[in-house]
């Protein structure tokens, strides 16, 4: 299990943080997004066998839970997707919950600025 650190892109008062690499059983290094009131995810990549992603928040930076999207379902997906984020919470990462050897995927979210 490794944590994958993002790259994170501004542009104007937009950011566009990705996590590439994410094998099974790895996280993404958190993203602190406090000021960031409108985000999207994108998972693709090769899920594999049983490969599983979800996206969690935070606002401690240390007790996470899953996100949801705006129907209120948890945001873990099992193949390429895209998904508003409802919760606005200052920490996001995404978590590879399972896979196989295969599983190999990368997490792109986009933001806007609260301002």
């Amino acid at each position: 299990m490794a944590t994958r650190t993002p790259t994170v892109s501004y542009s104007l008062n937009r950011a566009t943080v990705v996590w590439t690499g994410l094998l099974n059983g790895d996280d993404g290094a958190a993203f602190e997004g406090f000021d960031w009131a409108d985000a999207s995810v994108q998972f693709t990549g090769t899920f594999g066998t049983g490969g599983t992603v979800n996206v969690s928040g935070s606002n401690d930076g240390t007790n996470y839970v899953l996100l949801t999207d705006p129907q209120g379902n948890a945001i873990t997906k099992t193949s390429a997707a895209v998904e508003q984020i409802s919760e606005g919470t200052k920490y996001f990462k995404p978590v590879v919950t399972a896979g196989d050897g295969t599983t190999s995927l990368t997490v792109t979210m986009y933001a806007r600025r609260n301002r």
